[in-house]
């Protein structure tokens, strides 16, 4: 019989070159990895927070060694028992015997396969384990809640940090002992230990009892998944569509099941072992057989029987303990609660005098003209002065007080936009080391336009820019009005500073050139730091240029938003972060949250679903989808925009994952008496967190557990009806909206996050719900809710109103036409005189325009108030068609009004349930038709006004148009 062939060797040359190409692979890859952590090293010795990335890092490590030496020595230890105990003598099968070749193979390299194996999938183990870094720390520095849960009386802390590290412990090892269980089979396979020729194969002695216990290893682990399994009820969505927590089927079918699986997973965990010494497999074959059919039987049948035949039929009695759990453990875990939610009966619904609405000095006068979602192209056509310069696509609210007057602010940072630099701008140098940073803050009195559009000859309809940049000091003095950190710096890197005497080369205006003197950036002037990051660039200017000298630093990580992710991975952050200027700096402000997958019994939440809107649209940046069911805005974080300085602070110092993550980073965060005055009156209520809340309130302020299971006292989220041309609406939910207003019972105005909610699938409006960001009464959330039987209009049927009122759409439809498109603002919605008012801006804009050269314009404001509806270029003028002739007084910081008397109130005619005018209009007088003829004629002018595309003509026009129209109805009455 001819031997075995083994494996053709190597030669001394092949191996020298596979040596070679593995060490230069090592090295591409290591020294990359090795690059980029140095220079993250130096980044986070500039910010301060060394500790976190060393921290992390030692985590990863040590979690990495413990998952790859565990995996690898069971791996090591199961080869060696196989090959220790294989059979002596091992028949072959004839001279082609791929196993005969293999068994060669392997006994000629042993040492390689004992060692290589083991390693290699050691290593592969280690390397997906540092991902589950945050698991580890928490389970170490776990703090408890001090609160039980329900049914099992654990502390909270339990579920948030100890279970999730034993979890993942456990999966590791059903990992571990099914690779040795396979390796095993195929190690005994190839060493003979196990055969297939003959009726009924051969299995040796050892292969029996090494597969054996590893079987039986691996069952005893599933009894323990069992055991943790129970806890797991208690975020079960067996009923998601109602609730989330352990139902009545969970509770006593699927617990005593797990009790009972449990049992008969230890009963055939030592059948195996039995096995293992005994030649009679019958036992562990029965035993496999009674876990299999129990778990069909006890773990799945036994539920579904119970679920169809017993809970059904009663389900909103025997659900009801459970629903109560699911209302108290949500409301604790999103702050939610009445402690925190104050739910006031509002009529809604009000005969409102003029007298009364002068009287409301809080709310009308502030009223927001100025949609920040709307004004980047005005801002960046009216304020960008160069080209390099730009402004987040989405402005801030925020408020200010100015000449002892508080009052909200449409705010933006004039920013270094890089993509905005063009022909030799681009060059290199002037790319990173000119133009490095933005100039100032930009701002607007968000209840103010420079004038009425129709008052202005076109130039009207725009904001009262009020700027604080190294130019002026506008309505903010600011100390340093330079930006070198925004959101608009995204990968891009600034080398800045210089040696004293050298000229300055930073641009800062037309006028002078500057040269940074901040505490920002990495010290780049070493030849090892710049060799460093023209590597990591891959740009050997830096290397080369002469500029760069001893005092130089380099910029990078600049997005504020990025800078505190990277110091703080365990937050998430909400997506806006906003500027402010605090203490005569300019900082960026964000909000950053603690989250848990798995509170017990509370509802779990779709993070990205939950806090999209029509402002974000399909393209926005949107929070991670991750599924959440606890939420806390614990940390505010502030970024100063000239020198990166970045600050944690403790905002909810009672959340418990805050003070676990606080033991994990010791020093990190600062106390919450570490917030000055200052910047304590420029934090708003996040608007994530909000939208979370505002979808949860629209279930969980139901306190009965069978109401709630009808889910008749249900509310939704209103779609937006201001987008898609405003025909309809989107889909997508309205965003909630920054005002400064009053509230009923409150004294004075407040800086406040609201939004309207409407009934269940119906657009009537159910409740009013306001988020507190005054210092004093910060995260009050007051809920004006309006009686269920009456039908105040929601958000999509007032603005079905406003386009269904003959005077708006026909001036709209005309302005459309041409050279003019219309977009619709935010439609506020505002409690006033015991109901609620409605405020829609209009801006208009030239269509057609080139290279973004046009701009938004307010050209008119929508008002709604009970049924009726009005519709000026001035909001004094609308509030006097809704209230009567000196309501609009109040609104003293709206667009000056021309003097024109204002136009009659005109309610709308109510619709009968046939969609037709309850009235038939009556045929127009004479003096009626000679107003109808100036209409026209207005009209006539207005449309060649378009084509022509001029402004100004437009705007006397729409004043013609206006007095046509108030003639009309004045000689109607």
């Amino acid at each position: 019989m001819r031997p075995p062939v083994g494996a053709p060797s190597l030669t001394r040359r092949t191996r020298i070159l596979l040596v070679a190409a593995g060490v230069l692979v090592v090295l591409l890859l290591g020294g990359s990895r090795l690059l980029n952590f140095y220079v993250d090293y130096l980044w986070f010795g500039e910010v301060g927070f060394r500790s976190v990335q060393l921290t992390r890092l030692f985590t990863q490590i040590v979690l990495f060694g413990v998952v790859a030496l565990v995996v690898g020595g069971l791996v090591a230890l199961t080869l060696w028992l196989a090959y220790r105990y294989r059979p002596v003598f091992v028949p072959v099968s004839g001279p082609e015997d791929p196993v005969a070749r293999y068994r060669t193979t392997i006994i000629q390299r042993l040492r390689l396969f004992a060692v290589g194996v083991p390693v290699v999938i050691g290593l592969i183990a280690g390397l997906a384990a540092p991902t589950q870094w945050q698991t580890v720390q928490m389970f170490l520095h776990g703090t408890p809640f001090g609160r039980a849960d329900p049914e099992f009386g654990n502390d909270i802390g339990f579920y948030a940090f100890t279970l999730p590290f034993l979890r993942m412990s456990l999966n590791w090892l059903f990992v571990a002992v099914a690779i040795c269980f396979v390796l095993a089979l195929v190690t005994h396979y190839i060493f003979g230990g196990i055969r297939l020729s003959g009726r009924s194969g051969f299995v040796s002695t050892a292969a029996r009892a090494q597969l054996a216990v590893l079987a039986g290893v691996f069952v005893l682990l599933k009894a323990v998944a069992y055991w943790f399994d129970r806890y797991d009820l208690l975020w079960s969505n067996r009923n998601a569509q109602t609730f989330y927590g352990a139902t009545y089927t969970d509770l006593n079918a699927v617990l005593p099941a797990k009790l009972i699986l449990l049992v008969i997973a230890v009963i055939c965990a030592l059948a195996f072992f039995v096995a293992a010494f005994r030649q009679n497999l019958q036992i562990p074959a029965v035993a496999v057989v009674m876990l299999v059919v129990s778990s069909i039987l006890v773990g799945t049948a036994f539920p579904l029987v119970l679920q169809q035949f017993v809970v059904a039929p009663n389900a909103n009695v025997n659900e009801a303990p459970s629903i109560e759990r699911n209302i108290a453990a949500t409301r604790d875990a999103f702050g939610i609660g009445p402690d925190k939610v104050d739910i006031t009966p509002y009529a809604g619904t009000s005969e409102a005098t003029p007298a009364q609405v002068r009287a409301d000095t809080d709310t009308i006068p502030n009223i927001r003209l100025l949609d920040p979602g709307k004004l980047n192209r005005t801002f960046t056509q009216l304020q960008q002065r160069r080209n390099f310069y730009g402004f987040s696509p989405n402005l801030d609210i925020d408020r200010y007080t100015v000449d002892g007057t508080t009052r909200d602010y449409v705010v933006a940072a004039r920013e270094m936009n890089a993509n905005g630099l063009v022909n030799n701008q681009q060059d290199w140098i002037n790319r990173h080391l000119v133009y490095t940073h933005g100039n100032g803050i930009v701002a607007a009195p968000a209840n103010q336009v420079n004038e009425a559009l129709e008052d202005a000859g076109g130039s009207g309809g725009l904001p009262n820019f009020q700027v604080s940049d190294t130019q002026q000091q506008g309505f903010v003095p600011v100390q340093q009005p330079r930006i070198y950190y925004g959101e608009l710096l995204d990968n891009q890197y600034s080398i800045v500073g210089a040696e004293p005497g050298t000229a300055p080369r930073e641009y800062d205006s037309d006028e002078a050139q500057y040269t940074y003197t901040g505490a920002g950036g990495v010290p780049i002037g070493g030849l090892f730091n710049r060799s460093v990051f023209a590597l990591a660039y891959g740009e050997r200017n830096i290397l080369f240029n002469n500029s760069i000298n001893a005092d130089s630093r380099i910029m990078y990580v600049r997005n504020p938003r990025d800078r505190v992710q990277a110091v703080a991975p365990w937050l998430t952050l909400d997506n806006d972060p906003y500027p402010a200027v605090v203490d005569g700096r300019v900082q960026w402000i964000v909000d950053g949250y603690t989250t848990l997958q798995n509170f017990p019994y509370a509802e779990r939440v779709q993070l990205g679903d939950a806090t999209s809107d029509s402002r974000l649209g399909p393209n926005g940046q949107q929070l991670p989808n991750d599924t959440i069911s606890y939420l806390r805005n614990s940390v505010k974080a502030t970024v100063d925009a000239y020198d990166g300085t970045v600050k944690l602070f403790a905002f909810d110092e009672s959340d418990t994952v805050l003070q676990t993550w606080e033991k994990a980073f010791p020093g990190t965060v600062e106390p919450r008496s570490a917030i000055t005055p200052d910047l304590q009156a420029h934090l708003r209520y996040p608007e994530d967190q909000f939208k979370v809340q505002r979808e949860l309130l629209t279930r969980y302020h139901v306190d009965d557990p069978n109401e709630f299971f009808s889910t008749v006292s249900f509310w939704d989220v209103p779609s937006d009806p201001t987008v898609q041309g405003g025909n309809g609406g989107s889909q997508d939910a309205q965003p909630p909206y920054y005002i400064y207003a009053g509230l009923p019972g409150q004294q004075g105005a407040s800086f406040q996050l609201t939004s309207a909610l409407v009934s269940l699938r119906r657009q009537f409006l159910a409740s009013y719900v306001s988020a507190s960001s005054d210092p004093d009464t910060y995260g009050k959330l007051t809920v004006l809710q309006l009686p269920n039987e009456t039908q105040t209009l929601g958000p999509q049927q007032v603005q079905a109103r406003f386009l269904g009122s003959p005077e708006v759409s026909s001036e709209l439809n005309l302005l459309r036409q041409n050279q003019t498109t219309i977009d619709y603002g935010n439609l506020l919605t505002l409690p006033v005189a015991g109901g609620l008012l409605y405020v829609e801006p209009v801006y208009i804009e030239r269509a057609g325009g080139q290279d973004n050269s046009t701009y938004p314009q307010l050209a008119r404001v929508l008002v709604f108030y009970g049924d009726r509806l009005g519709y000026d270029a001035s909001l004094s003028r609308a509030l006097d068609e809704v209230f009567g002739a000196g309501a609009g007084a109040a609104a003293g910081g709206a667009a000056p009004t021309t003097g024109q008397p204002a136009r009659p109130t005109t309610p709308t005619t109510p619709a009968t349930p046939n969609g037709q005018g309850a009235q038939t209009p009556a045929a127009p007088n004479a003096a009626q038709a000679t107003a109808a003829q100036q209409i026209r004629a207005a009209l006539n002018e207005l449309k060649a006004a378009q084509q022509s595309g001029d402004f100004a003509r437009q705007g006397e026009a729409l004043a013609a148009l206006d007095r046509a129209v108030a003639a009309f109805q004045g000689a109607g009455g």
